[in-house]
């Protein structure tokens, strides 16, 4: 038969979309959200590895490698939290030159000389000579190697959160959202789990010359494993249809801030909706260690095992989150636990001030909460942005929230509860609760008059 009068076939609709003409309602058999799931959990897990293994390193280390002219170690500490929170303030950088580069580019480019970025940051950090050899030029270097960090952080965004809650059932978002969050327990666990081998099994001179490096190259394997896992994932032609027919492309700033609809606002009031739980996070995880360093007898490794059940709990918790939401809905999920976290602030003076006891039931209760709330922190008005600007809007909302929320979270809480006590990170907590309840009611306001 001539090829030319063979009937024609019909189209192949996009994977990932019903046939029918106008539908955007995924049908889930082309990219399954379990698979998504994977991706964005091995990505997650490896950067908060990252984070953590920094923010551990800031209390155990640093103020005795890079800090040691400092007038005694709670100023070093203070110091070293100061150049933590260098990585928060850039990332929004980090995460629109990543962008630039994806538009030019690819995603999968962008992703890579994300993940290479990050990998030469982290093995820097690694085998940079300590103050007694480099000087002020080892303090710099390292602020420089924290700075390459957030950057390349901000910059690994790659959509796939987005495209797992609208790829997600409807009603199973709520347990889709939570896995993507699962990295945190996960990352913080590892990192603990490893300084506390290293803390219980070294002398304190040998900690301090070369243990607390192998954290570090630990950090640096892993990043060069989750790079090849997630790269593999994003550039298969199934993913890349279905990012492109949900629009989860990055678009310009200016066009996201001009576009009216209060596109742009939804950056702060997502950011906001989430500062509940993004105030517990480092207050549960760095700053309680860096108390008990300074201000308590306590042993160290006693603790860090402390909070390693604490973050098994929480990465238990986040499940039951998910749960919770589908049967009440995220925003309710997070008022409620924005309260619990207010209630539980107030707490925090008597448990962390008490004795080990106290201490170790401010961490498990307070890796309970994490989990619960930090399990539906992730996009919880992120809906509201429109297909064309919601790829964008995500990490930008998200990057805002780790700013304001918990970049100077260690710092400000030790330093407040070095002059004022600990009811200082009572009234942190506090704040978080007052701004979450504000920004979802604000949300659910503008909700009702669009509608």
């Amino acid at each position: 038969m001539n090829p030319l009068l063979r009937p024609q076939q019909p189209p192949i609709p996009p994977q990932g979309f019903s046939g029918k003409p106008g539908n955007a309602t995924p049908d889930h058999t082309g990219v399954a959200p379990g698979d998504i799931a994977v991706g964005v959990v091995v990505g997650r897990a490896s950067e908060y590895f990252d984070f953590f293994v920094f923010g551990l390193a800031c209390v155990l280390a640093f103020p005795a490698v890079y800090f040691p002219f400092a007038e005694n170690r709670l100023v070093g500490t203070l110091y070293g939290f100061t150049v933590f929170a260098l990585a928060f303030l850039v990332r929004p950088l980090g995460t629109l030159l990543g962008m630039a580069i994806q538009r030019r580019f690819g995603r999968s480019y962008k992703l890579g000389a994300a993940m290479l970025l990050l990998g030469t940051a982290t093995a820097g950090i690694a085998f940079l000579p300590d103050f007694q050899r480099l000087g002020m030029s080892a303090v710099i270097l390292l602020a420089v190697f924290r700075v390459m960090q957030g950057i390349a952080l901000g910059a690994t965004w790659d959509g796939l959160p987005s495209l797992l809650a609208i790829n997600a059932p409807e009603n199973r978002r709520g347990w889709y959202a939570m896995l993507g969050q699962l990295g945190a327990p996960l990352g913080f666990l590892i990192a603990a789990s490893l300084f506390a081998f290293l803390w219980n099994n070294l002398s304190t001179q040998d900690f301090v010359e070369w243990g607390w490096r192998f954290p570090f190259y630990v950090a640096f394997a892993i990043n060069v494993v989750a790079t090849f896992a997630r790269l593999r994932l994003v550039v298969t032609h199934e993913y890349e249809s279905a990012l492109q027919a949900h629009e989860l492309e990055p678009c310009r700033v200016r066009d996201l801030a001009s576009s009216g609809q209060g596109q742009g606002a939804n950056i702060f009031i997502g950011a906001f909706a989430a500062l509940a739980s993004f105030a517990l996070f480092h207050i549960v995880t760095v700053f309680p260690l860096s108390w008990i360093m300074l201000r308590t007898q306590e042993s160290i490794g006693n603790f860090l095992e402390v909070q390693i059940v604490g973050a098994l709990l929480a990465a238990a918790a986040m499940p039951v989150s998910g749960l919770i939401a589908n049967r009440i809905g995220r925003r309710s999920t997070l008022g409620t636990l924005a309260v619990l976290i207010g209630i539980f602030g107030f707490a925090a003076p008597f448990l962390l001030g008490g004795d080990a006891k106290g201490q170790a039931a401010f961490v498990l209760v307070g890796f309970v909460l994490l989990g619960l709330s930090y399990g539906q922190s992730s996009g919880s008005v992120t809906s509201n942005f429109l297909p064309q600007f919601r790829y964008t809007g995500a990490a930008l909302t998200a990057d805002t929230a780790w700013l304001i929320g918990a970049a100077f979270a260690p710092l400000v809480a030790l330093g407040l509860s070095e002059r004022f006590g600990l009811g200082a990170v009572s009234f942190y907590l506090l704040s978080g609760t007052i701004c979450t309840l504000l920004a979802l009611r604000l949300n659910k306001t503008l909700a009702a008059a669009r509608d």
